[in-house]
Parts: structure tokens; C-alpha cells; sequence
């Protein structure tokens, strides 16, 4: 590993030439601002997750034009090796996150086929968090780095493209984003957030999915397979 294993990979993803690149975080500065304060951590011996590779692994596995789809999470999985750069995704050996039990469950998903959501990614489902790395055992930990700034201008492109799409927003943080979204033109389809600490319990039975898919027929858009496995 180099000593800016962060400033590498916004290299690589530059290098890619992928559309989200002309966003303001990475033609002025900010995404190298965040890239140098996440290396300075590294340096100063914390454990950053995801690997380097998957940091902009959202973006790179769903372009803009691809996008069908938006899911707002919080920040990758605080355990090595659990986190592949999607929100809410997991690859860990462990068991299943609870909140992952509850989306899986709302998709009709099988949970022996695992946590892993890049066949979402790849049919058009942004799975976008608003702190693109953690430290290891530190929820939260890069919350305030300057990674939502990203996420909003992100779902401020997809809200400006032509093309509908559908946006997942689950909990507080992320229905805070709903002011970003022309919902004259997009579906919004908000609700409690999935996790079992969400003491009001309005993410089961909201049935997002089926909504979403709805709503994507309705307005010319193929729907989405949610089931893993």
C-alpha cells in the first residue's frame, strides 16, 4: 500500500472517466480535500474500510445513465472485510447485518444466497452511502469529512436528468434529501429506517420494493429483480 492509498484510488476513478466526474466535488477540489484528511487518518494508524479499490465502487459498478434506482445508506460496515463499497451490501463471513435482514426480507429474498447487492448495482440501483469510508470499530467516524457533499450532488443529478427514476429514502438522514428531488419527475418513496433501533418500526411492511417497481412500469421503465440467489 502507497502512502495515499485514498488520493490513488480518486486517481484510478478519475482515470475511469466515468460520467459522475464532472460532478463539483471532483472538478474543484473537494474530493481531493476529503481523499488528503481520509490518508492523514491512515497515516496516523487507523484502519480505513472499505479497501482503497472499493471506496467509489457505487459510482463505478452504476453510472448516471444507468441509474434506475436510488438507495441512501449511512457509511460502509465499521468491520473489516464486511463493506464492498455498496450501501447496506455485505460480503462478511459473520451473520447478516439486522438491518440487511429487514431489506432482504422486504425483497423477498432468500438469506442463505448471502448480503451481497451488486446484482442490484448492476441493474441500475445506486447503492450510494453518505460517507464513502469508516474506520474499523468507528461507526461514523468520517461522517463530517466532507463526503456528503458528494451525495448531495450526486442525487442532484440524477433528480436533473430527463429519464425517471426512483429514489429510496429510509430514515432521517436520508429523507432529509428528499428537498434535492424533483418529485414531479421521480418517484419518492420514503419510510423509517431499517434498522431494529428504529423504535417506530415503519420500514416493515412498506413494502418499498414492490412500490418502486410499480411506479418504474407506470412510467416506462423496466423493473427491477430485488430477489438475491
Amino acid at each position: 500500500m502507497t502512502d495515499t492509498p485514498v488520493a490513488d484510488a480518486l486517481a484510478a476513478f478519475r482515470a475511469s472517466a466515468s460520467p459522475w466526474l464532472a460532478l463539483p466535488f471532483f472538478t474543484d477540489g473537494q474530493a481531493d480535500a476529503v481523499a488528503a484528511r481520509v490518508d492523514a487518518r491512515i497515516a496516523a494508524g487507523a484502519r480505513v474500510l472499505p479497501a482503497p479499490d472499493r471506496i467509489f465502487h457505487a459510482l463505478a459498478e452504476t453510472p448516471l445513465r444507468d441509474v434506475q434506482a436510488v438507495i441512501l445508506g449511512q457509511d460502509p460496515y465499521p468491520t473489516p472485510g464486511d463493506a464492498n463499497g455498496l450501501a447496506f451490501s455485505f460480503v462478511g463471513s459473520g451473520r447478516l447485518p439486522a438491518s440487511l435482514k429487514a431489506i432482504l426480507a422486504e425483497a423477498g429474498s432468500d438469506r442463505a444466497a448471502g448480503g451481497d447487492l451488486s446484482a442490484w448495482a448492476r441493474q441500475g440501483v445506486l447503492l450510494l452511502n453518505s460517507a464513502l469510508t469508516v474506520e474499523a470499530g468507528k461507526a461514523g467516524a468520517h461522517l463530517r469529512y466532507g463526503w456528503a457533499a458528494l451525495t448531495d450532488q450526486v442525487v442532484s443529478a440524477v433528480s436533473a436528468r430527463p429519464e425517471p427514476a426512483v429514489f429510496l429514502l429510509w430514515g432521517t438522514q436520508a429523507r432529509a434529501r428528499a428537498a434535492l428531488i424533483d418529485a414531479s419527475r421521480h418517484g419518492v418513496f420514503e419510510s423509517g429506517h431499517p434498522s431494529p433501533l428504529n423504535r417506530a418500526r415503519d420500514f416493515p411492511g412498506s413494502d418499498p420494493f414492490g412500490r418502486a417497481d410499480r411506479w418504474l412500469v407506470e412510467h416506462g421503465r423496466r423493473p427491477i429483480d430485488w430477489r438475491l440467489g
